[in-house]
């Protein structure tokens, strides 16, 4: 009754309400799942610790079955949309940069070889996988105004006077862009990494695709790995080439702006087996 009426015209309000129900009841077969396994002395995840909560008669707050859904929906949608999304734009990057591709695919050769698949312990050991990965994320952050933040008390930050709780925005996309901070902000150049300790992680202030701090994304360490090993697979399993004959500069890298900003038009490449196996 109190959905906007253009939702119900398009037909959005039903849709929503029919995803709801999936998303609920694939909710309540994770939490059925650990309430039956809790005894079985299986690794405790997030949600074992919610569950410990919602029985504990210590706890501040009472939560219940709905909290719990609640944040298993914050953990998935927080987590695959900015993913993949990331991949994406490493690829697209990737094809429009053929250069940078074959340094990628070398580096893979010397330290996985050819005769098997990148594995997650292999990641650390690329460190021109990471250059491209900290380059992609400088130019393509994919909240690229991260999540609002509140001022916990007055305060001046060059200049500006920002009252007690006031709401925060970081334009990450801008600062990754700042011509002032980058040298040729707007180019693709994964080498400007070499010999810099310039993180991803929140400690450097003109690199911040996770935000930083305590409000920082809980979910970093995952997201990182997650990006770096699939691109890895990907190049270092298929050779990669643009369809109808595209040059790689003609590749489009327009952007759609949102909460998370995706290319505007979907990627397609035609992948070619490279490995021996």
């Amino acid at each position: 009754g109190t959905q906007p009426h253009c939702f119900r015209c398009q037909g959005l309000t039903r849709r929503m309400k029919a995803i709801s129900k999936i998303y609920d009841a694939f909710f309540e077969k994770i939490i059925d799942e650990h309430v039956q396994a809790k005894d079985q002395g299986q690794t405790k995840d997030f949600v074992d610790i919610m569950l410990a909560f919602m029985n504990s008669e210590e706890a501040e707050f009472r939560i219940d079955r709905a909290h719990v859904k609640a944040n298993i929906l914050d953990m998935l949608a927080a987590s695959m949309d900015t993913s993949a999304t990331a991949i994406d734009w490493v690829l697209s990057e990737l094809l429009k940069h053929p250069r940078v591709m074959k340094k990628v695919q070398k580096e893979l050769e010397e330290v996985v070889g050819m005769d098997r698949m990148v594995e997650e312990s292999d990641v650390e050991s690329l460190e021109y996988l990471d250059m491209v990965v900290k380059e992609t994320f400088r130019l393509h952050p994919v909240a690229p105004l991260l999540l609002p933040h509140e001022s916990m008390e007055d305060c001046t930050v060059n200049g500006f006077h920002i009252p007690k709780k006031s709401r925060v925005t970081i334009n990450v996309w801008a600062i990754g862009r700042d011509p002032n901070v980058w040298t040729n902000a707007e180019k693709f150049i994964p080498e400007r990494f070499t010999g810099s300790n310039i993180d991803v992680r929140g400690r450097d202030f003109q690199l911040l695709p996770f935000g930083s701090g305590r409000r920082g994304c809980p979910g970093m360490q995952l997201g990182l790995l997650m990006v770096r090993l699939v691109v890895a697979q990907l190049v270092h399993c298929f050779d990669w080439e643009l369809p109808n004959d595209m040059l790689p500069t003609e590749l489009d890298m327009t952007e759609e702006f949102g909460l998370v900003t995706a290319r505007a038009k979907h990627l397609l490449a035609i992948p070619t087996h490279r490995l021996h196996k």
